[in-house]
């Protein structure tokens, strides 16, 4: 009677352990959403929707960056397919733009763009990185094909006035004693931004966002800032480990890419912080540090990126360096 009492409380006490063991063995997120959220709504309404960062930054849309023409003779060709919106001051807008070109503004980006019809919308701006949080704000409000200027005007014409590049270009950086080859450190785990919002729709959540991003204007930090102070601010590296290995960094930095909502890699972020991106022109990084703003998060974009901080290192390279224009694209004045 003992044995078949025994027998019994086994079959009893095993089904138990062997939910017991699956649970145990489900990996839990380190840092899940909280659910219902606003957070959560927008960040699952965008992975749904093929809108998380790695999607904005063009593996849906295509490349969200183009250079101009390689000839003046490509002008017509490249121009007839594009809406170039201007969204440089009215102006200088006024003074010189690209032929066809409309001024329009970051914060009005979204509504001009319905005249676009069906051509691909270009951004310009003076640099291309305030272009770059436009073409965000376009790329997840339905015109996911925008694109930016390379270098903004100062790309298209060396008149005096529109290179804004040149002039920013450092190695300052380099020589600062909070410049680094060391290791960036290991990413941490902190909880996701909240924000407040009216609705719990996905896709009106994510219109107010826009709308706030675009309104808040261009968000962005001078590098010496960064790497003189670089416990005042939260730091993120965005380029390869072996870019890293090669160049060195800012003291203090982290090295979060890939970067996405999907991947859980945002959670590496702090939200309490000044979260400073930085890539190599600050246009990509502009692009991020919008991203992070809908999301949130109190960003930052390093300006001019590493052409600000180590130029004299990057010359060589022609994928990361500023180099002006070998000639002069034509303009039309207002």
């Amino acid at each position: 009677m003992k044995k078949l009492n025994k027998i019994l409380l086994l079959m009893a006490i095993l089904p138990f352990l062997f939910v017991t063991s699956c649970k145990d063995d489900d990996p839990t997120p380190v840092n899940p959403i909280e659910p219902g959220t606003s957070f959560d709504i927008l960040s699952e309404y965008l992975v749904a929707n093929d809108m998380d960062l790695d999607d904005v930054l063009g593996a849906v849309g295509g490349s969200w960056i183009t250079a101009r023409p390689a000839t003046a003779d490509d002008i017509p060709g490249f121009l007839s397919t594009r809406y170039v919106m201007d969204i440089r001051a009215e102006g200088d807008y006024n003074l010189g733009h690209i032929e066809g070109a409309v001024n329009s503004s970051l914060g009005a980006i979204v509504a001009d763009a319905a005249n676009a019809g069906d051509k691909q919308i270009l951004v310009v701006c003076y640099t291309g990185q305030t272009a770059s949080h436009a073409t965000v704000a376009l790329r997840l409000s339905g015109f996911d094909n925008a694109q930016v200027l390379k270098w903004g005007m100062s790309g298209w014409t060396t008149e005096t006035g529109y290179d804004k590049w040149s002039g920013a270009t450092s190695s300052a950086g380099k020589e600062s004693p909070n410049w680094t080859m060391n290791s960036t450190l290991p990413a941490e785990t902190f909880e996701y931004p909240s924000f407040t919002t009216t609705s719990t729709d996905g896709a009106t959540i994510l219109e107010e966002r826009v709308a706030v991003m675009t309104a808040g204007g261009f968000k962005g930090v001078v590098s010496s800032d960064v790497y003189t102070t670089p416990a005042n601010y939260h730091i993120n590296n965005y380029w390869a480990e072996a870019d890293v290995t090669k160049y060195g960094h800012i003291d203090g930095a982290y090295r979060i890419s890939p970067l996405t909502l999907a991947g859980g890699e945002m959670a590496n972020l702090d939200p309490a912080e000044s979260v400073v991106t930085y890539c190599w022109t600050g246009q990509t990084s502009s692009m991020i540090t919008a991203y992070l703003t809908i999301l949130g998060y109190d960003a930052l974009s390093l300006k001019f990126g590493a052409n600000s901080m180590i130029y004299d290192d990057l010359v060589a390279n022609a994928a990361h360096n500023w180099a002006p224009p070998g000639s002069d694209y034509p303009l039309v004045a207002n």
